[in-house]
Parts: structure tokens; C-alpha cells; sequence
């Protein structure tokens, strides 16, 4: 071992800006001084050093090197997400499989550099800044970065300029931390005489790294609820087991004759609603951006009125809650279980559909309101590249798309589109109509869009909750309001056309809010919540309603794949052989989604595998069908999912 002193011009340099930067951050985020002063001097220190280790054992001082880097990194990590009461709730177990994951970047990174020190820099930023996205994430939605969410990084970047990005004192330690490893390794130096003896060492050990993980990760469950997956498993571990579960296995008993057989038991189209000639209706549905209904949560007090027109409506109206299978974020899920009739139930947690699974040829509302001779318009008022609806909208068989280029830019609030803007864009329509044209209008808002905390010239909340008060709840109540607003003037519009006009309202999913608010709602935040508490934070209101006679009802509880079932059937439009299926089920499951399902025979929330009896036999049915449909490929069912009839 050789230890040279070094000293020139270029380490004061660094040493300046280092020290300038741990200034700011000491300003910014208010860590103690000392640990300035401290980490100027061992940054210095270290810089002044060079060790060159003995040649004859490369491998000894880079296994040191990279079990010590990896083991950092880690750390590094777990410590940057959790709050300590959280960061020490992960097992020693989990704590050495996420070490285990580092170590396969480590030794992949040294593949290519030949170098232990360069390696364990790389390895060790790459690891952190991916820590890091995975910290803005969670402050902005409330649910952490998912391995599904690569596919959806456009969408994320086209919002986060609407989010304030702040760094704590935690964010400052880890940063200081790795000023410091980095100029530790390089006082190192490591030489391999015979680099493909390293590279071929390299890939034996990442392969013992990768099968060590996986054995002792194979029965560890994914968890994406908040911050589980970081303090249960670990964040790395939790992110790789997304990637495991990201690929969809059939369901148990599935089989081709399953699915023949089950197509015995229904029909082409139900045409019981119909026998009579009735004048189809205008279908119109909204799908409102992050309206949810906080009362649910609690004893919420406002200074006024919330949403006083909704909860007025009952005039052939059938109204109440639903599940969604989202929360605080990935809004197309929402969507395409109410399209499609499917549920986020059988599919890994995080995943998006409309970038993950969705097909060529899907078989949703939009395809059985074409084969009824509909016009079908999707209309958006935000970019055509988000959630890739650019690609599967037309797939999905609309005649129409309008996003964000073609609503007025000055009707904004915030910096999003209002819904009252959105609605006219669908009056207009609505007027344009050609003689004769059945019409179906898919409008999907923007005025409620996450991102509560900033302050705009053109937004002044006046709506607040009573008592402690958070100012991104009191915005949110405001936009809430607002919608409810519009919502009026849209439905009294549609009052007095002559014309039938059915039109189907609900939110996609919560808000993400002030952690602190939760806890004044239930008293628990939103941790160590039953099962019932949970599923409040996914249920939304929706409501169903026309302009012709039909009857008033109220639902307690069902589930956003239900809707287009319930809103063929008081369009009284022929009910296809997939929504025959599921007007049944829902008499027996009457609302499902991610986190579980209604048991009606028990009277609770339950997960899914504590299903039994007849339920169980119609959740195991549903599988079978849904998979058929999503993954069937050419072995699809054409009776229960025919798509579009173009004729000849």
C-alpha cells in the first residue's frame, strides 16, 4: 500500500464549491452549522490523499469498496424517504436484499469502467438520484415511484412544473454524505491486471446477487399504499418486485373451454331494454379530475355550502359512491375501468393500462355505443401525448379528439382549463350535431389537477374548512366548489333540449393533501387504517342523469366498472354479453376495485382472497374473462368481446 500526499490548485477549487454548496444547503434546510464546518474539513482531508492498494488483491479491496459503497447506498436511500420511526420499521432481512440490489449495480457498472472507484461514484449517484426522483414523487402525489411509472415519465414531467420542489434536512445529510464517499474512493486506487478475469468474476457474482434476492424475496408482497413499500421492504427490493409482478400470469382455472363455457350461459345483446322503438339518447359522461367527496373522511366543516347543486340532484338521477382503484394519481386507470368494465383488481399494483396492456382492438363503450351507429367524441383540455391517449383513442374506436389546442387558453383556473370551459366545448358539439346523429361525448377535466400549495393571481379561494385550516385542503374545497359551479349551468343546459340526453358524472380518484389533514379527519392519518377506512380514501361520488323520465335511486356503494353497464341500461340501450355478466355480478359483488371488494353477504370491505361462496365463484368468473380479454390474443371470446362491426 502507497499513500501519497497531493496538493494543487484544483483541490482548493473543488473544495470551494463543495463548501459553498454545503453553505447553501445549510441555509436552505437549517442543519446545524457544526456539521458544516465538519464536513469542510474531512471533504479537504480526504482530496489531499491518494492510496494506491496493493496490486496482488484487486478483488479483496473492491469487495470492501463495494459491500461498504453498497451498504451506504442504501442507507442512503432508506434514510432520505422514511422518517426514523418509519426507517427503523425495516427488517435486517430486507435491509441486506436491498444491499443485494445495489450490488448488482454496482458490479454491472464495472463491467464497463474497469475502475473500483469510478464504479462505486457512478453506481452510488445513479442509485441516489434514482432515490430522489422516487422523494419528489411521494411529496407531490402521496404514493411512491413505481417501475409502471417509467412508461408514464412524460406525463409526470408535463405536470411538475405545477410543484414546488423543497429539500429537508434530511435531503441535506444525504447529499453531504455523498460529497464525502465519493471523495473518500477516490483517494483509492484499484488495478485489474486482467480486466475480462474481472468482468467474468463480475457477472458470477451479480448472477449469486440475483438469485439470492429472488430466493429470499419470493414470497415478499409487493406494497405501493404511501410508504409502505420503502419501510416494509425496503425501496430498491419493493421496486424490483414491481418488475417481477409486471408480468400478469392467467388466473387460476382459466382455460379456453372456461371461457366457452361461461359463453354458454349468455346471449349476443340483451334486448329486454329495447324490444320497444325508443330514440337513443345523447350519452354524455364526465369524468371529473380529482373530485372526491372529503366529508366521506370525516366531520368536515366548510364556511359554506360544498357542493350544493350535486347534493340537490335527484330528478332522474341515480346517484351515490363508487370505487376507484387510484389514489392521488394515474387518472386513465379510473377511465378505463369505466370504459372497459374491467378492474385494476387483477393487475399489479401501479401498472397504467393505456401504456402497459392495453390492445389493439379493446372492447369498451366507446365500441359498443359505434355498433349502435353513435358518433363517438373523446374531448381532453390538456396534451394528446399524456397517458398515451394520442395511440389509444384511436384504437379504441373514437371518431373525435380534441385536447388542449382546442379549448380558449384564457380560460384558466390555476393553470389548467376550467370545467365550465370543457362543457361548452361539449354544448358546441352538442349543437353541431348532424340530423339524426346519435351522439357520444367523452369529457375528461383538468380544473382540479394535483398541485395545491402555490399561489395564483387568477385563483382566490374563498370556500375553507372550518377549524384547523390547511391552505392546499382550502384550495382543493374551493376547486371542488367551483366544479359544482359549472356542473349546474352544464345540467340545467341539457334541461331544456328536447332531445333525450343522458349524462354520466364521477370523480377519477382523491386528491393527494396535507398529511395532516387526514389525521383531523380519522384521528389515524393515513396509516394503521381497517379496511373500511381505506377504501374511503378511494371511493368517489358519481351520478347518472337524464332529461327524460327515469327512476330516482340511491346506491351506496359500487364501483367505477360498473358505470357503462348502469349507464346502457338507463340509456336503455341493448346490453352486450360482457355487461349482461356484469349487471349480474354486481347484484352479487356490488363494488370492487385494487384494494378489495364489498362482501354484501357479510357486510364489510374484505380482500380479495377472503372471498368464498358465491362471491368468490363470480370474482374467480371475472378473472377468467378479464384475462381472456386483455391477454386472450386470437384466442379472445368474440361473444363477449366482438369489438367494432365496420361491416363489409
Amino acid at each position: 500500500m502507497k499513500v501519497d500526499f497531493v496538493y494543487d490548485k484544483k483541490i482548493n477549487i473543488w473544495f470551494t464549491i463543495m463548501f459553498l454548496m454545503a453553505a447553501i444547503l445549510c441555509v436552505t434546510t437549517h442543519y446545524p452549522w457544526q456539521i458544516l464546518v465538519g464536513f469542510g474539513i474531512l471533504y479537504y482531508f480526504f482530496k489531499c490523499f491518494k492510496i494506491e492498494l496493493n496490486e496482488k488483491l484487486p478483488w479483496v479491496w473492491t469487495g470492501i469498496m463495494f459491500i461498504g459503497g453498497a451498504t451506504l447506498t442504501m442507507f442512503s436511500i432508506q434514510y432520505l424517504l422514511l422518517e426514523w420511526e418509519l426507517f427503523m420499521k425495516t427488517s435486517d432481512q430486507k435491509l441486506v436484499l436491498n444491499i443485494g440490489c445495489c450490488l448488482v449495480v454496482y458490479l454491472l457498472v464495472q463491467l464497463f469502467t474497469n475502475n473500483s472507484s469510478l464504479t462505486c461514484g457512478i453506481a452510488h449517484i445513479g442509485l441516489l438520484l434514482f432515490g430522489f426522483v422516487n422523494y419528489f414523487v411521494y411529496l407531490f402525489r402521496g404514493n411512491e415511484f413505481s417501475f409502471a411509472d417509467l412508461k408514464s415519465m412524460a406525463t409526470g414531467l408535463s405536470v411538475a412544473g405545477n410543484y414546488k420542489f423543497t429539500l429537508n434536512e434530511r435531503c441535506a445529510y444525504v447529499i453531504l454524505a455523498s460529497i464525502l464517499f465519493l471523495a473518500f474512493v477516490n483517494m483509492f486506487e484499484v488495478h485489474f491486471q486482467k480486466p475480462w478475469q474481472m468482468r467474468v468474476i463480475a457477472v458470477l457474482l451479480m448472477a449469486v446477487c440475483c438469485v439470492y434476492v429472488g430466493f429470499y424475496s419470493i414470497d415478499v408482497k409487493t406494497e405501493t399504499w404511501e410508504q409502505k413499500g420503502s419501510y416494509r421492504n425496503g425501496y430498491l427490493l419493493n421496486f424490483v418486485l414491481q418488475i417481477r409482478d409486471s408480468f400478469v400470469r392467467p388466473p387460476e382455472g382459466y382455460s379456453v373451454e372456461a371461457v366457452a363455457e361461461l359463453e354458454k350461459q349468455y346471449k349476443e345483446s340483451d334486448a329486454s331494454r329495447s324490444e320497444a322503438e325508443v330514440e337513443k339518447p345523447t350519452v354524455i359522461v364526465i369524468m371529473n379530475e380529482s373530485y372526491a367527496d372529503l366529508r366521506i373522511l370525516g366531520n368536515l366543516q366548510t364556511n359554506m355550502e360544498l357542493t350544493p347543486f350535486l347534493d340537490s340532484l335527484e330528478e332522474n338521477t341515480v346517484k351515490g359512491y363508487a370505487l376507484s382503484s387510484v389514489y392521488g394519481a394515474k387518472t386513465p386507470n379510473s377511465e378505463w375501468e369505466f370504459l372497459s368494465g374491467n378492474s385494476m383488481a387483477f393487475l399489479p399494483e401501479g401498472s397504467v393500462v393505456y401504456q402497459q396492456y392495453i390492445s389493439e382492438e379493446p372492447t369498451t363503450l366507446v365500441s359498443t355505443l359505434k355498433n349502435e351507429g353513435y358518433t363517438t367524441v373523446a374531448m381532453h383540455p390538456y396534451y394528446e401525448t399524456g397517458w398515451s391517449r394520442k395511440q389509444v383513442y384511436p384504437n379504441m374506436g373514437y371518431d373525435e379528439m380534441y385536447f388542449l389546442e382546442y379549448f380558449d387558453q384564457n380560460q384558466l383556473m390555476r393553470k389548467y382549463i376550467t370545467d365550465e370551459e370543457l362543457y361548452n366545448k361539449i354544448i358546441k358539439r352538442f349543437e353541431s350535431r348532424g340530423r339524426n346523429e346519435n351522439l357520444y361525448i367523452m369529457g375528461i377535466t383538468m380544473q382540479n389537477h394535483g398541485g395545491y400549495g402555490e399561489e395564483y393571481d387568477n385563483f382566490k379561494p374563498y370556500v375553507y374548512k372550518m377549524g384547523l385550516s390547511y391552505a392546499d385542503v382550502n384550495q382543493y374545497l374551493q376547486l371542488v366548489h367551483e366544479s359544482d359551479l359549472a356542473l349546474e349551468d352544464f345540467i340545467q343546459y341539457f334541461e331544456q333540449v328536447d332531445e333525450p340526453v343522458e349524462i354520466v358524472f364521477f370523480g377519477d380518484h382523491h386528491p393527494g393533501l396535507n398529511s395532516r389533514f387526514y389525521s383531523d379527519m380519522n384521528q389515524k392519518g393515513l396509516s394503521g387504517l381497517t379496511m373500511e377506512e381505506m377504501e374511503k380514501l378511494y371511493t368517489v361520488p358519481f351520478f347518472i342523469w337524464t332529461n327524460y323520465e327515469t327512476e330516482h335511486k340511491t346506491v351506496d356503494i359500487t364501483s367505477l366498472n360498473y358505470l357503462s353497464t348502469m349507464a346502457l341500461e338507463r340509456a336503455n340501450i341493448d346490453l352486450p354479453a360482457y355487461n349482461q355478466f356484469l349487471a349480474q355480478m354486481q347484484e352479487i359483488v356490488p363494488a370492487i376495485n385494487s384494494r378489495g371488494f364489498y362482501s354484501k353477504s357479510r357486510g364489510t370491505f374484505l380482500h380479495l382472497e377472503e372471498a368464498a361462496g358465491e362471491e368468490e365463484q363470480w370474482i374467480q368468473k371475472y378473472k377468467i374473462l378479464q384475462y381472456n380479454n386483455m391477454f386472450g390474443k386470437r384466442k379472445q371470446s368474440k361473444l363477449f368481446f366482438p369489438y367494432i362491426d365496420y361491416g363489409e
